[in-house]
């Protein structure tokens, strides 16, 4: 019997892998779709490669336990240890050694890092509470006293100026009571105060985390925000940089007080159910080599890039290499630090676009998907980010994570698993600029409602947005906040309650209506600056030699916000009431306005947001009268927030006690000129 022919396989159908959600949500990057796996693959492969040596992600992120000084009780002394593979010499001095260079020196372990162990019984009664000590180094012949990497307390001394580190091991440990506190609410709708521990005193002076604390926190709670932004946090040589030019990543600013006062502010925040934020600086640091980490070991490129890529150009200042295994190490090892010591509840990461291009942003306009990809994009730095992402919420379930980007990074915030970077919110960078440059360049008769809607709705699908109406650098020196713009030189001269000025009545209906637009419009989230709530008459302006070391301008002048006779109160209380109605109608938690009307005849724009119906009157003189538009659902509606309320410094044109119903899905108003009105159905 003749055997028969083996049957041939059926061909095999390759199936291609479904799209990455990320892709899914935005089609115009499918063929970026390979970049965005291989950027899910490099993270997994480090991932993997971090626990096949460390453990753990959250144990690779103790480097601040290893080095810099800490004391080990289980042998009986201080151990100081600093990575600096290209130095040819180390030591510690401080006032324990008379800060004698060749008392107390190091010796080279493997991988670079240097030890000195410092046993108790010899220096139990000189290394103190309170002692000041720096590391020597030598490098390429020359020694240079510097600070201590990981240094967790740097004091300035008040005669040379200069920076040291400062032993902190007080007898009593700080005793937390936020246990119970969980930043869900902020994660969910953030509420956002941002503000400088420094400059929140009316005293010309610099103020205190305690201050802060017992001062300014009941008034941010007092205002319905649930998260306070602290900024200028990381210790700064220069108090003028705003903060941001870091030079000791692991040390809170010891201007504004000691470790345990910013535990206490950070604790009190948490009792009064307000997160805390941390505007972080990994995006760059300070170049000076006294305070900072510059050329730390003599090579280089330790912790920065070498020659011209480790120098930002507009910034005058260093770039991480986000390459290098201990760089990263060191990073995550601060965001651990942060959450871990002080109970932030996450972070503002700042010039994140700096970091996530090798052109660093500057030049480029984003108006093509070509730009987020390719040779212009740094993949070692979005590597960074996305452990950076992914250790915050490891570490903390529920950190808040904001990234400050102008350029609009697809999946910047989505899910590692998606394909995305791992942030919760994005800046809306684009909106305050918009408002300047309205406020600039284009009388308010002729303002392009359709462009304004258009800047405030325009953000990814799915990756949320904080919106604000203007920024912290629209505040400095140099510019003008809204309410500058908007009153001029009225800001001094008109703004008792009574007085009937025009243009000052212009300038107070209009704040209102800005702030209102861009809360309820523009994005999943909203944040202010201290003292814009209630208009601040002043811009900031650091002490320098520019201005005579003068802290007048570097302050806010909370007696204008509390007078009840001037229109600043009455701007603070309608930015009160705007707040509240967010928070109690949990409207940035819905999805995005709808746009009911966009009439620029009339200059009016209405829309629908978490059930609430938005109407906004920008006409300079005409109030309309039974003025008709569609919305979704029938029913009768009550006025809700009137920004006309005598209370709000407006005029009580509308009846805030009429009800209105619906006619074949119509209502019809009466809406007077630069009047918003918030509806409710019920």
């Amino acid at each position: 019997m003749a055997k028969s022919k083996p049957t041939a396989p059926a061909a095999v159908k390759l199936q291609r892998p479904a799209p990455l959600p990320l892709v899914k949500s935005d089609t115009w990057l499918t063929p970026y779709e390979p970049i965005l796996r291989a950027r899910m693959a490099r993270l997994q492969a480090r991932l993997a490669e971090i626990k096949h040596y460390h453990g753990s992600l959250l144990n690779f992120a103790t480097a601040h336990q290893q080095l810099g000084l800490n004391h080990d009780a289980a042998r009986g002394g201080w151990v100081y240890r600093e990575w600096a593979p290209g130095a040819e010499a180390l030591s510690l001095v401080g006032d324990f050694n008379g800060w004698d260079r060749q008392a107390t020196p190091l010796h080279k372990l493997e991988f670079g890092v240097w030890e000195a162990f410092l046993p108790d019984a010899e220096f139990d009664q000189r290394l103190t509470h309170g002692s000041r000590f720096k590391v020597h180094v030598v490098a390429n012949g020359q020694g240079k006293d510097r600070l201590p990497a990981t240094l967790r307390r740097a004091v300035q001394d008040v005669s040379t100026r200069d920076f040291a580190g400062q032993v902190w091991r007080p007898d009593t440990p700080f005793v937390w009571t936020d246990q119970k506190f969980k930043p869900a609410k902020a994660v969910a709708e953030p509420l956002i105060y941002e503000a400088h521990v420094g400059m929140a005193t009316e005293d010309g002076r610099v103020g205190s985390y305690r201050e802060f604390a017992e001062n300014i926190l009941p008034r941010i709670e007092a205002g319905g925000y649930n998260t306070v932004q602290l900024m200028a946090v990381m210790e700064h040589p220069y108090y003028g940089s705003f903060g941001y030019h870091v030079a000791n990543l692991f040390a809170a600013s010891s201007r504004f007080g000691t470790p345990e006062d910013l535990k206490f502010l950070v604790n009190e925040a948490h009792r009064r159910g307000i997160a805390v934020l941390l505007d972080i600086v990994h995006s760059h640091a300070v170049k000076n080599e006294a305070e900072g980490l510059a050329d730390f070991d003599g090579s280089g490129n330790l912790y920065f890039h070498k020659g011209a890529r480790g120098n930002h150009p507009g910034w005058d200042s260093k770039l991480f290499d986000y390459g290098r295994p201990e760089v990263q190490q060191f990073l995550l090892s601060n965001l651990r630090f942060w959450l871990e010591e002080y109970h932030f509840d996450g972070f503002r990461f700042d010039g994140v676009t700096s970091m996530l291009y090798h052109h660093h942003g500057e030049g480029v306009a984003f108006m093509s998907y070509d730009n987020y990809f390719g040779a212009g994009a740094d993949e070692d730095a979005i590597l960074y980010l996305q452990l950076a992402t992914t250790l915050a919420h490891e570490f903390k379930k529920g950190a808040l994570l904001v990234a400050e980007d102008m350029s609009g990074m697809p999946g910047l915030c989505r899910p590692t698993v998606e394909g995305g970077i791992g942030f919760d919110y994005r800046l809306a960078m684009g909106i305050p600029d918009y408002w300047i440059k309205l406020l600039k360049h284009t009388p308010d008769e002729s303002w392009p409602l359709g462009n304004l809607w258009y800047t405030l709705a325009n953000r990814r699908l799915g990756e949320k947005t904080i919106a604000y109406a203007e920024s912290h650098d629209q505040a400095l020196v140099g510019d003008k906040t809204i309410a500058h713009w908007l009153f001029d030189a009225g800001i001094y001269t008109h703004m008792q309650i009574g007085d009937p000025d025009p243009a000052a009545a212009r300038a107070l209906a209009l704040h209102k209506l800005i702030r209102l637009l861009t809360l309820a419009a523009g994005g999943e989230g909203y944040l202010t600056f201290i003292g814009n709530e209630f208009g601040h008459p002043e811009w900031v302006d650091f002490p320098r030699e520019g201005n005579g070391w003068s802290h007048h301008f570097a302050r806010r002048q909370w007696s204008l916000g509390d007078n009840p006779d001037l229109k600043f109160y009455q701007m603070g209380a309608f930015d009160k009431a705007l707040i509240h109605l967010a928070k109690n109608t949990h409207l940035l938690a819905a999805a995005p306005a709808q746009l009911l009307k966009h009439d620029e005849t009339n200059q009016v724009l209405a829309f629908a947001r978490a059930g609430l119906v938005f109407i906004l009157n920008f006409h300079v003189e005409r109030s309309l009268t039974d003025y008709r538009f569609w919305v979704p659902e029938e029913g009768k509606y009550r006025v809700a927030l009137s920004s006309d309320n005598a209370q709000f410094g407006g005029f009580d044109r509308p009846d805030e006690a009429f009800e209105y119903e619906t006619y074949e899905h119509q209502l019809s108003l009466y809406v007077p000129s630069r009047v918003a009105l918030v509806l409710a159905r019920g």
